[in-house]
């Protein structure tokens, strides 16, 4: 029963490894994976563009 729920925290464990330079940012695609599943939270990293440099 366990097994099954560790699987799902790690994919989004990794889809939040794979956000975390862009606009939502680690948290972000972390808690948008864990509420929509890890696969929606995959696409919206790759359709999201990257964060944007702070202004010097």
């Amino acid at each position: 029963m366990h097994i099954p729920l560790l699987i799902y925290l790690a994919l989004c464990l990794v889809v939040a490894f794979l956000g975390g330079r862009r606009k939502m940012g680690f948290y972000g695609y972390f808690f948008a994976s864990v509420v929509l599943t890890p696969l929606i939270g995959g696409l919206l990293v790759l359709v999201s563009g990257p964060a944007t440099p702070p202004k010097p």
